[in-house]
């Protein structure tokens, strides 16, 4: 009999923090239209971050920046903006409000251009992935964006009996996704929309 190189998988659960979660019981099955409905929430600028700040029409007040660890940016004629918390176009709005005090009708696009998430941004892949991983959020990222990212499942993977662990605490819910639908046979009614978060465990096939 085969031996997780993982580990048993209740281990990784306990790590995480999920033996909270009644993960022993069936979960709730999720299909994808269920979740397509839901609404992407937009992504949340953190420390490190690298941002391009471009100035419709005035380059010389557009720049590249990076977020400081407190959270701070600073650009032409904006000091110390907080950046951090805020979505791209929330912080692209509050510099248009700092620069009309000296640019008339300003228009600030932020793009950003290297992603530094923290964990509340990420998208963890554990258990029997080729490549488990922690990955950065992006606004439409699905299950196969994910295990794209991660290289697929494992010749030993339990793809249909994954699991996506969403929220934390009280508001924590597990879901049941089809990955082996999904990547072996290209079923794509079981791609599902992920959210900053979440966590995706893909346990060992019993056989």
């Amino acid at each position: 009999m085969k031996v997780s190189k993982f580990g048993p998988v209740a281990f990784i659960i306990a790590v995480l923090g999920l033996a909270g979660c009644s993960v022993t019981q069936a979960p709730t099955n999720v299909p994808g239209a269920s979740i397509a409905a839901a609404n992407f929430p937009d992504y949340v600028i953190g420390p490190y971050d690298q941002l391009r700040i471009f100035v419709w029409r005035a380059p010389e007040l557009s720049s590249d920046v990076a977020v400081r660890p407190d959270g701070r940016i600073s650009t032409p004629l904006v000091d110390d903006m907080v950046a951090a918390g805020k979505s791209p176009a929330v912080l692209a709005q509050d510099i248009e409000r700092s620069l009309a005090n000296f640019v008339r009708s300003p228009e600030v696009t932020v793009i950003v251009s290297n992603f530094s998430s923290t964990v509340e941004q990420q998208i963890r892949v554990l258990g029997e992935a080729a490549q488990p991983a922690a990955l950065p959020y992006q606004v439409g990222m699905t299950t196969l964006d994910v295990m794209i990212a991660v290289g697929g499942l494992t010749d030993f993977a339990a793809g249909n009996r994954a699991k996506l662990i969403r929220g934390r605490g009280e508001d924590k819910q597990v879901y049941r996704i089809r990955l082996n639908d999904l990547m072996r046979h290209g079923d794509v009614s079981a791609d599902v929309p992920m959210q900053p978060g979440d966590v995706i465990l893909i346990p060992e096939s019993i056989f």
